[in-house]
């Protein structure tokens, strides 16, 4: 048996050789993939919306405020969305914003996203944080998202 990865399905597939050379493959189960942002889409609270891309609190806030931009379509890679979804999720950016400052007064953002496992991405499905910051909500913020390599944080200090 050997899974094969389908767009939005995940099937096991039995591959059969016939003594002739010749191969065919029957599909034995297949079910729909689950994904948290696309599943739970429906229940959220929208902060901003476009037609490719939707905003929301995140449910593990690093910040009061912290959202979360995503495309609509399924992707985990934020870097194979079409250009127009990448362009629709840092259209509401500025939008994310006014809603945070409605309820908070932050002196700072970070805006980031990880791709890939290796770069800390957890949830299959592409997506932009907007944090807000506060002065001193951490003892010494320069360097921002240089923390990610705690060894490398302190450019400033030199080699």
């Amino acid at each position: 048996m050997k899974l094969h990865k389908a767009k939005g399905l995940e099937a096991d597939v039995v591959f059969l050789v016939d003594p002739c050379g010749g191969v065919g493959a029957v599909v034995v189960t297949c079910r729909p993939m689950t994904c948290v942002f696309c599943d739970g889409l429906a229940r959220r609270t929208l902060v901003a919306e476009n037609d490719l891309a939707v905003a929301f609190l995140d449910s593990f806030p690093l910040s009061p405020g912290h959202c979360l931009v995503i495309p609509r379509r399924h992707e985990p890679d934020f870097l194979a969305l079409t250009p127009e979804e990448q362009a629709a999720i840092w259209a509401l950016v500025a939008p994310v914003r006014r809603h945070i400052e409605t309820g908070w007064t932050p002196d700072g953002y970070n805006i980031g996203i990880n791709v890939g496992t290796a770069a800390g991405q957890t949830v299959a499905h592409a997506h932009l944080h907007v944090i807000p910051r506060r002065q001193g909500d951490v003892a010494d913020a320069r360097g921002g998202v240089r923390w990610i390599i705690p060894a490398k944080a302190r450019y400033w200090e030199g080699p």
